[in-house]
């Protein structure tokens, strides 16, 4: 009988502690140095009570079917929280990209239509598929070099913080240094632009780097390499230190060229390590946006898929065509996140 009381008690006292603390945030009482202080407070508490409330009410049922609920009991607030923000906004924007403009009417497939028809959506697509394959390539394949040229340097730490220090930054910080570097003046005017002063100073004419389309997508990119290098770098110098030292030595021994011990036993070890990072930075240049909206705005062909879905869902104000887009981004995130999930499955990640 007191197991039941106490069960009662505990779980009154989350449900009330839940509800009134989202009410008085949502009120606004405190101030902002409070509410901050409050919400922390109240966050971890309220977790620690439902999870310990929901233990109570498995501890009520026999063993074998406590022993059964209780995983769920663990991972299902998780998997809750994790349906309401992800599965039913991807759900409800499914259902309005078939809406017009206000989402008043059903339009059918018009806005995938407008998709694949539309001049500047056949750019952005075009421009996402460039940053997926120039991105995600230049980002391993630098960050692959730098741990191998590392792994045989003197100065192999300090090499690896600067090459990571670029991760600190933010997307839109980057865009806003490299702004200043491929910031462009007339002919005669006295360059600002790093780049330009550069090329100016050998007797070259400056260039207006962002504003010649399509190679303005590859400066931009440069960006987004800079930042995922030093990310790679570090997953691939991790796995560097796995591969077995007697086989290096053994295949130098048989005479085999570093090229061959790279591409014939290095690289076969580390494949799955390669495939993790590689998956990784394709999402982050999927959804690249801050890049190109600090720098260009998505002007002079620089438009991609993200920066397309931003404009129609909060400057146009077309729900339909920034759904379908958002829909169109979804399906092709899918495969990657499928095949990563059949990775860690085969691997018994789980």
């Amino acid at each position: 009988m007191r197991s039941y009381v106490k069960t009662f008690a505990v779980t009154l006292l989350t449900v009330v502690s839940m509800f009134g603390g989202f009410f008085l945030l949502k009120d606004g009482a405190l101030n902002q140095l409070g509410t901050t202080l409050f919400a922390i407070v109240w966050g971890v508490a309220t977790v620690l009570l439902m999870f310990y409330s929901l233990n109570l009410i498995a501890q009520l049922f026999p063993s074998n079917i406590y022993n059964k609920i209780v995983p769920y009991i663990f991972i299902g607030p998780a998997v809750l929280i994790m349906g309401w923000y992800l599965f039913i906004p991807a759900v409800r924007s499914l259902a309005l990209s078939f809406m017009n403009k206000n989402s008043t009417a059903f339009v059918g497939l018009d806005n995938y239509i407008y998709l694949f028809t539309d001049k500047s959506m056949i750019t952005s697509i075009r421009n996402t598929l460039i940053w997926l394959i120039c991105g995600t390539g230049f980002s391993v394949v630098l960050g692959l070099t730098t741990a191998l040229l590392a792994e045989r340097s003197h100065v192999e730490k300090f090499a690896k913080t600067l090459i990571f220090m670029p991760m600190a930054i933010s997307l839109v910080g980057a865009g806003v240094i490299f702004k200043f570097m491929y910031a462009y003046r007339p002919d005669g005017a006295d360059q600002i632009g790093l780049l330009n002063a550069i090329i100016v100073h050998f007797g070259g004419k400056p260039q207006n780097w962002l504003g010649n389309p399509p190679l303005n997508n590859l400066f931009l990119i440069a960006i987004f390499v800079w930042l995922q290098t030093g990310f790679a770098m570090v997953v691939l110098s991790a796995a560097l230190k796995s591969v077995p030292d007697e086989i290096l030595e053994a295949a130098r021994i048989d005479g085999a060229s570093e090229a061959r011990i790279i591409f014939n036993i290095i690289i076969p070890n580390i494949k799955g390590s390669i495939i993790s990072v590689s998956t990784t930075i394709l999402l982050a240049a999927l959804k690249c946006f801050d890049i190109v909206f600090s720098m260009t705005n998505g002007l002079y062909g620089t438009e991609v898929l993200a920066s397309q879905q931003y404009k129609q869902m909060f400057k146009f104000l077309h729900y339909g065509r920034g759904s379908a887009i958002a829909i169109l981004i979804l399906i092709a995130v899918s495969p990657v996140i499928y095949y990563n999930l059949k990775e860690f499955k085969r691997k018994e990640a789980f």
